[in-house]
C-alpha cells in the first residue's frame, strides 16, 4: 500500500505544470517528530500548497497546509515561509501516549508553519527546516502540540 501511495505521488507531482519561484513543486521525505512524505505545489510565485503525509504513535496524520513563501536575507535560494491548514490523525490508543484508554483515536485540528527553506541552483533538490505546531479541535486528544519541528528533503520539478 505505501508503495503505490508513494508512486501515486511520484506521477502526479510529474503531470503537474505551473509557474513558481525556483521550482514548480517537490515531493520528498520529511523527518522529525511527525515523519513522512510532503509533496508542495507552487500555484504562483510566492503562494504554495503543502500536503504532509506522517506517521507517529503507531498511527497517521493527514495535513494540509496553504503556503506563502517570501526571499530570506538577500540570499539566492534561500526563503521563509509560513502558513495554516488543517490536519486528520487516526491512532493506536495501545501506544504508550495514550495512557487513559485503549481505543483508537481520530482526530481533526488546526497547522501552522514557519520555516526556511533552501533550492539547490546546481541540483533539483530542496531542503526545508519548519517548526509546525498543531492544535486538536476534536477527539478525545484535544491538546495543543508544539514540538512538531522537522527536516524535509525533496526533488523538485
Amino acid at each position: 500500500m505505501k508503495r503505490i501511495i508513494l508512486l501515486s505521488l511520484f506521477v502526479i507531482a510529474a503531470l503537474v505544470k505551473g509557474n513558481a519561484q525556483d521550482y514548480n513543486t517537490g515531493i520528498g521525505l520529511r523527518a522529525g517528530s511527525f515523519s513522512g512524505l510532503t509533496v508542495k505545489h507552487f500555484l504562483n510565485s510566492s503562494h504554495a500548497i503543502e500536503g504532509i503525509l506522517s506517521s507517529r504513535w503507531e498511527g497517521i496524520d493527514i495535513a494540509g497546509l496553504y503556503e506563502f513563501h517570501n526571499p530570506a536575507f538577500n540570499a539566492p535560494g534561500l526563503n521563509w515561509y509560513y502558513g495554516v491548514g488543517a490536519h486528520v490523525g487516526f491512532w493506536d490508543g495501545d501506544h504508550k501516549h495514550f495512557d487513559y484508554d485503549d481505543d483508537d483515536h481520530t482526530v481533526f485540528g488546526i497547522n501552522g508553519i514557519l520555516g526556511l527553506e533552501f533550492n539547490f541552483a546546481q541540483a533539483p533538490i530542496n531542503l526545508s527546516l519548519d517548526w509546525m505546531p498543531t492544535f486538536n479541535v476534536t477527539g478525545d486528544d484535544d491538546e495543543f502540540w508544539a514540538d512538531g519541528v522537522a527536516l524535509s528533503i525533496r526533488y523538485v520539478f
